[in-house]
C-alpha cells in the first residue's frame, strides 16, 4: 500500500436484492480497494452455507479477508456485523422498499434455478 493512502473500510448492508454486491463492486473498483462478498465466502459448492455448516470456520475466512486498513464488504451476516461494524470507518445502510428488492430476488432466483448457476 503506498504512503498516504487513507484507511478507507467500508461495510454495506441491506436487504437481499437492494444492491449490495453491485455497489461495493462499484465502491471498490472506484477507490481501488479490495471487495470482500461474504455470500462467496459463505456458499460452498451444492449451497451448502458455511455460515451454518461450520461457523468457526466462515469466522476466520472473514477475518483473513478483512485484516487489511482497506475494504469494502457486502453482506448481512449477524456473526460477522459486529465485528465488522466496530473495524469500519464507514457503514452504508441500503434501505429500500420490497418494491425495489423483491423483483431483484426473484429474478436472480429464477435464473439461478434455470441454469442451475452457483455463487
Amino acid at each position: 500500500m503506498g504512503r498516504g493512502r487513507a484507511q478507507l473500510r467500508i461495510s454495506i448492508v441491506g436487504p437481499s436484492g437492494s444492491g449490495k454486491s453491485t455497489l461495493a463492486r462499484r465502491l471498490a473498483q472506484a477507490l481501488d480497494l479490495p471487495h470482500v462478498e461474504l455470500d462467496a465466502i459463505n456458499w460452498q459448492a451444492g449451497w451448502r452455507g458455511l455460515n451454518e455448516a461450520d461457523p468457526a470456520e466462515f469466522a476466520r475466512r472473514i477475518g483473513e479477508a478483512t485484516a487489511g486498513e482497506r475494504w469494502v464488504v457486502d453482506g448481512n451476516y449477524s456473526a460477522f456485523r459486529e465485528a465488522a461494524w466496530a473495524r469500519a470507518t464507514d457503514v452504508v445502510w441500503l434501505d429500500f422498499g420490497p418494491a425495489v428488492f423483491l423483483p431483484r430476488v426473484l429474478r436472480r432466483s429464477f435464473l439461478r434455478a434455470w441454469t442451475g448457476r452457483e455463487l
